[in-house]
């Protein structure tokens, strides 16, 4: 972080490297950082540096960024309150440390859902939303990665002009996220011994675990991927990410990497740790478990024609594609599919890779009711001693989502449906007798009929379905 001076802030050089700063995530660290960027080129038109601050320059800040009718770029409250939380961490800092004469965050104390005393800054803003989640059922996001990532015109064909450049990648990566509703950051910084390998017998889903280190809770976790979501990642292990390993290797890219470390063995079963050999010949070990992101950017291992990254996804150079840029994948394939279906269908799909997660969660509850309720026939009886056994399907979508607390999972993400009675959604049953069939789609009509009365959710009229959801 530059001044325009282009000067360093020995202070704020401190508290970004060896404050509680340091151990946040990276993907909270990036928005915080955007986030001083704007405060500090706020005071600096004003002749101020972030420790000469003061509380009305924060309350004109806050009326610039939300309310300012000059200022194109106003913000809602949920973005304002970030912001806000990243300089009320700061501030507290500097405070303590004497850095600052007076904090301009003025805090007031508040009482909790509990009851207990909170202290909050006081702007925050009232007016927020709790989330701003956003859905597709299944045939909507097949049709946005036919047409956004894999160039697909609206009659469900590949277009002429289509380049094609990584198209197996990212439709791999975007099916992973939707099968297994694992976080951006979870699926981008897998690793290849990591991920889940078809076998010979077969299965529908594979499971998969993530490292504690590179989940938000910071507990490990088993994910699941079906076994056609499977093959598409090992489709692309084999050809695309061969081909750009192979280029690499053969322009020398690896060995001229500042820091590179060559796993010479993998020891432990279910704890795996990593013996490394870095350029210099120092040899070390890392649990897997313990390997951030940044760490496992660095491993290598050694195959047939020289070194080979360990990092699943790698763009066209062959090195490691860094989880912040799927946003830009998904931000293109959007913009496709806005030009491609304008006008063939009445709302073109959008999709972040956390609408995946969200769409995933709404899916997967859907189908464990329809399991419960239907395949397995059971009575109400039997249902509650199915229910004290395996699990509220709540909880179950809780487990795979890796959230703490289940009020996150029924509040936010499956808003849609938390206040349905899903046994009258899944009136007339009928039998399960017509096979997978008849349930996928007893499946597909039941979320359509969520889509028509809810929200958030992205769904396509069936009239006007075009041939690419099927391709």
């Amino acid at each position: 972080m530059l001044s325009p001076e282009y000067r360093i802030d020995e202070l704020l050089s401190l508290y970004l490297s060896r404050s509680g700063f340091a151990k946040l995530a990276p993907e909270t660290k990036r928005n915080y950082t955007d986030d001083y960027c704007l405060f500090f080129d706020f005071l600096w038109g004003r002749g101020k540096v972030w420790n000469e601050a003061t509380d009305d320059d924060l309350a004109d800040f806050e009326y610039w960024r939300t309310r300012a009718g000059e200022n194109p770029g106003k913000v809602g409250g949920s973005r304002w309150n970030r912001g806000l939380a990243a300089l009320t961490r700061l501030y507290e800092w500097a405070e303590r440390h004497d850095y600052v004469v007076r904090n301009p965050v003025v805090m007031r104390d508040v009482v909790g859902r509990a009851g207990e005393v909170i202290r909050v800054p006081q702007a925050r803003a009232k007016d927020a939303k709790s989330s701003d989640v956003h859905w597709l059922t299944p045939r909507t996001f097949r049709l946005w990665v036919n047409v956004g990532l894999r160039g697909h015109t609206a009659q469900g064909v590949p277009a002429a002009d289509w380049a094609g450049r990584l198209e197996d990648r990212n439709a791999a990566f975007a099916d992973l996220l939707l099968s297994s509703g694992m976080r951006l950051t979870e699926a981008a910084s897998l690793l290849t011994l990591e991920m889940p390998r078809t076998r010979l017998g077969g299965a529908r889903y594979y499971p998969g675990r993530l490292a504690p280190v590179v989940t938000k809770t910071r507990r490990a976790r088993t994910f699941y991927a079906s076994a056609p979501v499977v093959g598409g990642v090992e489709g692309y292990m084999e050809s695309t990410r061969a081909a750009a390993i192979r280029r690499a290797q053969a322009k020398g890219r690896y060995e001229r990497l500042s820091r590179m470390r060559l796993v010479t063995g993998v020891a432990g079963l279910r704890k795996k740790v990593l013996h490394w050999r870095d350029q210099d010949g120092a040899e070390g070990r890392t649990p897997l478990s313990e390997a951030h992101v940044s760490e496992r950017m660095t491993l290598f291992v050694e195959g047939p024609s020289g070194p080979e990254p360990l990092w699943l996804w790698l763009n066209e150079s062959g090195l490691p594609f860094r989880p912040a840029s799927w946003e830009n994948v998904f931000r293109s394939a959007s913009q496709r599919c806005a030009e491609v279906l304008a006008g063939v269908v009445a709302e073109p799909p959008f999709c972040t890779p956390h609408m995946a997660r969200h769409s995933f969660a709404l899916y997967m509850l859907v189908v464990l009711h329809h399991v419960v309720d239907l395949r397995m026939g059971l009575t109400p009886e039997e249902r509650r001693d199915f229910r004290l056994l395996y699990g509220d399907p709540w909880r179950m979508v809780q487990d795979l989502l890796g959230h703490a607390q289940l009020e996150t999972t029924r509040e936010i993400y499956l808003a849609p449906v938390s206040d349905l009675q899903l046994r009258s959604l899944m009136a007339d049953p009928g039998t399960a007798e017509g096979g997978e069939r008849l349930s996928q789609d007893r499946v597909t009509a039941l979320l359509a009929r969520i889509a028509e009365e809810s929200e958030g959710i992205q769904d396509i009229d069936a009239s006007l379905v075009p041939a690419a959801v099927s391709a």
